[in-house]
């Protein structure tokens, strides 16, 4: 095989590679970074959408659609479509309530 097919496949995991501890490191401090009085401040805005239905944004661009039913410590319980989920609070960046248009309908497509 000729060298030319390598050097693009090496330096397209070295990229992968490099982005992945990246991301790891910005976790890691976003994680320390939210704690004590961040926190209780994501807290508290989080029981302000009880029994709405919200689109829940992690850290790693995951997001959630349901109805928040409880806001603990640490833990938001989710209910989706029946089903409960739990979601730890030192991953959520973003609590959005679900939009509607102008008649109070669900809107099909929520661009951010």
């Amino acid at each position: 095989m000729n060298a030319t097919y390598f050097i693009p496949i090496i330096m397209l995991l070295l990229i992968v590679l490099i982005t992945q501890q990246n991301e790891r490191a910005m976790m890691k401090k976003f994680i320390t970074r939210k704690r004590g009085e961040e926190r209780k401040v994501m807290q508290e805005t989080a029981k302000r959408f009880i029994d709405k239905e919200c689109i829940i944004y992690t850290f790693n661009s995951q997001q959630l659609i349901g109805f928040i039913r409880e806001v603990n410590d640490g833990a938001i319980l989710l209910d989706n479509k029946g089903s409960l989920e739990a979601v730890n609070l030192e991953f959520v960046t973003r609590i959005r309530e679900y939009p509607r248009n102008k008649n109070g309908k669900k809107k099909s497509i929520v661009a951010d």
